[in-house]
């Protein structure tokens, strides 16, 4: 709410800057609750077994309240207009923990740990298969942390894939998206492990998926340009109670179901984009004029 302006030009200078300050307060407060979710993440994924697998369900769904408290991190500083350098490096700290080491650590253990092979072959496969995922979740990791720095040092990124002036966009998959696409997979099976090598082949391809579309350069839509303080439509309201209450009632099939829309809409505008761009049709050829005397 904004300050009458009489009101706010009877306030003393001083008493202004400490008003200021405490209102830093507030976007780093969801910045430490994000730590707190990937921390809590992280325990519960070390305290995971395939008898305790709802340990790695809780993981998952702390990664899952991470995301909101970073979206809300921004949102809030954006709206009262409290960025700072500070809280910038402190979130991007922040979602290393969270986004990066959090859930390369969840796809490990759940995805890699617990394979059940028959005695013939299981040192052989199953630690080829463990040194795969090792790499992979690696690979993650440094992506996640790579598109973290990126994001930091460029101050007006275009996509290959250009879209829309009048749009917001991401350059690359965001960290909080691909980890919410490994916290989405293990939470839709409530946190059961993977234990055929197969499936494990298949969650191995997902995770190499994820960390390229991270330090691509093809866009993904950023939900930045949403202006809050507009006026909208009461339908809109409706429809956001809608959703929240969807999602907590299906969290299993809408939140996996998101996640990969999301991730996929990034590989479907870049494919499209080089359908829709066409080479530039070839100069006309250049005839010598033919002299008189021919």
């Amino acid at each position: 709410m904004k300050m009458p302006r009489g009101l706010e030009d009877r306030i003393p200078d001083s008493q202004k800057r400490r008003m200021r300050k405490g209102m830093y307060i507030l976007p780093s407060l969801f910045t430490a609750a994000n730590i707190g979710a990937g921390y809590y993440a992280i325990t519960q994924t070390l305290q995971g077994t395939p008898v305790d697998f709802r340990a790695f369900n809780a993981a998952a769904l702390a990664i899952g309240i991470a995301v909101l408290a970073d979206g809300l991190d921004g949102f809030v500083a954006r709206m009262t207009n409290t960025t700072s350098d500070f809280g910038r490096e402190l979130d991007s700290l922040a979602d290393v923990i969270t986004f990066g080491v959090a859930p390369a650590l969840l796809a490990f253990r759940w995805g890699f740990s617990w394979l059940e092979l028959s005695d013939f072959g299981k040192s052989v496969l199953q630690s080829r298969i463990e040194n795969l995922g090792l790499i992979a979740t690696f690979i993650f990791l440094v992506a996640g942390a790579s598109r973290l720095a990126r994001f930091n040092i460029q101050l007006n990124p275009q996509p290959s894939n250009p879209g829309r002036s009048d749009r917001k966009y991401f350059v690359g998959m965001p960290i909080p998206a691909g980890a919410g696409v490994i916290a989405a997979t293990v939470h839709m099976v409530s946190g059961h492990p993977i234990t055929f090598w197969w499936l494990s082949c298949v969650w191995l391809a997902l995770l190499f998926m994820v960390a390229f579309l991270m330090v691509s350069t093809w866009r993904f839509y950023s939900l930045k340009g949403l202006n809050m303080r507009d006026r909208h439509p009461f339908w809109v309201l409706v429809l956001i109670c809608g959703i929240i209450y969807a999602v907590a009632t299906f969290s299993q099939w809408l939140l996996i179901t998101f996640a990969l829309f999301y991730m996929l809409s990034g590989i479907f505008t870049r494919v499209s984009y080089s359908f829709r761009r066409r080479p530039s049709p070839p100069s006309p050829p250049t005839y010598k004029e033919a002299s008189p005397s021919q």
